[in-house]
């Protein structure tokens, strides 16, 4: 607890900074940057428990390394694919400028596939839906698809019909490395930009005007404050009041490698009623030699892969309430929802698991065989999903808490694809938390960022 004591040594020994941000992953960075270079903030803290930034689950070992445009998620209507372009061309524009030597990203065509009549008339209709949107956008048949993937279309019988969706511009990033980017860009701006690596944030408190934050290495306060923790967000966010109504489904990627059986990223149609990505193939980031098949959806009950010491910190997120246990057992007493996750607990058990998901690779490569797959061990990061034990339903897309002068955000949805577009949202809220005299420049960040 922060005792009074603390925040009088806190008032005698530190001047307040404008702005603290809780995180330095990709959305805690890409807000510093934004902050930096298009507002007049002078003073920002920002604090990350980890010994540098991006090590959680903006690291390329924890994430499937894709920008979303929503050209290939079929899970995405028009209206949400319409914003979810939007904020990733901020991203895609970024690294165009930034990163000339492409050291964060690589760039691969990529493409959902259709099997089956019913898959295939789905995608013909979204294509004609789609395609004004996204005029790179190409419908393809088998020989076309043979020519940019043979091992999709190897060994698969013949009278199996598939299409597919397919663009060149497709993006695989490195999370981390864009995250270094901001920061190293941000500290560039030469405001008063303080970084504290390797620091834990154990409580927050607010008293008058300024919150007051207590880490291992002393108590910092400020005027304004956002999280970026992930599911710790909502932790955070319940010791000050806040998100008292939600709880967290969390949800682990897991994910298996094979040799580079595939040129570019092909994605799967995805399952009706399921919030989480269907199985996928993609090159690595920075190897094409190695292609990674996933991601597995397992329910978990720890806030960080991995780390089980953080499975205490989960029931306190997700409480002990009647109302938290009948909304999980709403949503999974949901068949298609229930099945999904039993199966997903499968991928993880030895011999059986690794058969299991072979069945579902070979929708993609019909040709993979079970030697060639290798579990990715320490691979695979957290999502939180929001249920709202109100109304005992799971909140799809993304989860943000916005309180007095402070912001949680919890999860951002498609995940680090929106981080600058979160960015400019979180900008916005900060800006009029701390008043008229602060000001931020939106025409220069989308002169910059948007595009011409």
């Amino acid at each position: 607890m922060l005792s009074d004591r603390d925040i009088q040594t806190a008032q005698s020994e530190n001047i307040p900074y404008e702005v603290a941000i809780i995180g330095a992953g990709i959305s805690g960075t890409a807000l510093l940057y934004s902050l930096s270079k298009y507002t007049n903030i002078e003073r920002i803290l920002l604090i990350e428990k980890e010994s540098e930034v991006g090590l959680c689950n903006s690291h390329k070992t924890m994430n499937s390394q894709t920008l979303h445009f929503g050209d290939i998620e079929t899970n995405y209507t028009l209206e949400k694919a319409q914003k979810v372009n939007r904020a990733a061309t901020l991203v895609k524009n970024y690294l165009l400028r930034n990163d000339p030597e492409q050291k964060s990203y690589s760039k691969y065509h990529k493409m959902v596939l259709a099997i089956g009549i019913e898959q295939v008339k789905e995608l013909q209709e979204r294509y004609q839906e789609f395609k004004s949107l996204f005029p790179q956008l190409k419908l393809i048949q088998k020989e076309e698809i043979e020519l940019f993937e043979p091992n999709v279309v190897k060994g698969r019988r013949p009278e199996e019909e598939i299409v597919a969706l397919c663009s060149e511009a497709g993006y695989t990033i490195d999370f981390q490395e864009l995250a270094r980017s901001f920061l190293q860009n941000s500290i560039d701006c030469k405001k008063s930009i303080e970084v504290m690596m390797a620091t834990k944030v154990k409580c927050l408190r607010k008293v008058k005007d300024l919150y007051y934050i207590k880490t291992d290495r002393g108590v910092f306060s400020a005027k304004s404050v956002v999280l970026a923790t992930g599911a710790y967000s909502l932790l955070f966010a319940k010791s000050l009041g806040y998100g008292k109504d939600y709880a967290l489904l969390n949800v682990a990627g897991n994910f298996y490698f094979s040799p580079g059986v595939l040129n570019g990223k092909v994605y799967t149609v995805q399952i009706k009623k399921i919030p989480f990505a269907a199985i996928h193939g993609d090159p690595e980031v920075h190897d094409r030699s190695m292609t990674r098949f996933g991601p597995t959806a397992k329910v978990t009950l720890l806030l960080e892969n991995r780390k089980y010491g953080s499975i205490l910190d989960y029931f306190k997120t997700a409480g002990l309430s009647i109302n938290a246990a009948i909304g999980f057992l709403n949503i999974l007493s949901d068949l298609t929802i229930f099945k999904y996750i039993l199966r997903n607990l499968i991928y993880d058990l030895p011999l059986v698991g690794k058969r299991l998901f072979l069945k579902e690779a070979r929708k993609i490569v019909p040709s993979l065989q079970l030697s060639e797959l290798q579990f990715a061990k320490g691979y695979g990061g957290i999502r939180p999903q929001i249920v709202n034990t109100k109304t005992k339903c799971l909140e799809m897309g993304e989860a943000k808490i916005v309180g007095e002068n402070i912001v949680f955000n919890i999860t951002p949805s498609p995940g680090a694809s929106t981080c600058l577009q979160n960015a400019e949202y979180d900008t916005e809220k900060i800006v009029a938390f701390l008043g008229s005299q602060y000001t931020f420049d939106k025409q220069q960040f989308w002169k910059d960022l948007g595009d011409e």
